[in-house]
């Protein structure tokens, strides 16, 4: 009678250990099903790579044009002989009998009429020249434009833009520092120039009192850009009297 009892109680342990064993293993069988069921969202689609850019970008847009300066006031002077059929430096060859002008910064082709502030008179000439040169003087006349506005030598006047040249974008500027008669003056202080600046480049050009060797500091797509270069350049003390000057 105990064996039956001991055997009714170890079956009933092993069946109460049965039992755990079956949950646990139900528990088991659940979790892992329930591992299984969940489902994984799918990486986030990589975007798209953005379009290339089409040309006219600001980056690759050509510069904007130089600000024209209205009512401009100075010294103008003005040339013939012997530059008469001489080659001006927009190309053209220079008519001393046409109504014509030299300028520092405006583009070629433009239209510009010149006030004379001492006379009254003006005279409507086009740009196809550069120059002057001269600290003061913003404008350099041809023979016949000087005559017909009755100016002996030079005039107080102020300039008014009528129409600007077709090449008003797309200017590139320089500071030119020096200008000289004798050659190796010119050479000389482009080498000392070129130490702290570049590019360096001389340029001659026919002027009324002779042929002069100009020295031109930087190659800059705007105005502002080479005024800022000029401004470093009296900072340096490597000028005094820069001019900014348009050479296109």
């Amino acid at each position: 009678m105990v064996k039956t009892l001991e055997f009714k109680s170890c079956f009933g342990k092993y069946k109460r250990l049965g039992r755990l064993v079956i949950v646990a293993g139900l528990a088991f069988f659940w979790t892992s099903c329930h591992h299984r069921a969940v489902v994984v969202a799918p990486p986030s689609p990589t975007p798209a790579p953005p379009a290339p850019s089409k040309p006219g970008r600001p980056s690759e847009q050509p510069p904007p044009p130089a600000p024209i300066v209205q009512g401009e006031e100075g010294i103008a002077s003005w040339y013939g002989h012997p530059f008469d059929g001489r080659r001006t430096s927009s190309g053209e060859i220079y008519n001393m009998n046409a109504m014509t002008a030299a300028h520092r910064t405006l583009p070629f082709g433009t239209l510009v009429r010149v006030h004379d502030l001492e006379n009254g008179k003006s005279v409507v000439v086009r740009i196809n020249d550069r120059g002057p040169f001269v600290e003061g003087r913003i404008i350099d006349l041809s023979y016949a434009a000087a005559r017909a506005m009755g100016m002996p030598g030079t005039a107080l006047v102020r300039l008014h833009i009528l129409n600007v040249g077709p090449d008003a974008a797309g200017g590139i500027y320089a500071v030119q520092i020096g200008a000289f008669l004798d050659p190796s003056n010119a050479e000389r202080l482009k080498r000392r120039i070129e130490k702290k600046f570049q590019p360096v480049i001389i340029k001659t050009a026919n002027r009324p009192n002779g042929v002069f060797n100009l020295v031109l500091v930087g190659q800059e797509s705007t105005q502002q850009q080479a005024e800022q270069l000029a401004s470093r350049l009296v900072h340096d003390k490597l000028a005094t009297q820069p001019f900014v000057v348009r050479t296109n």
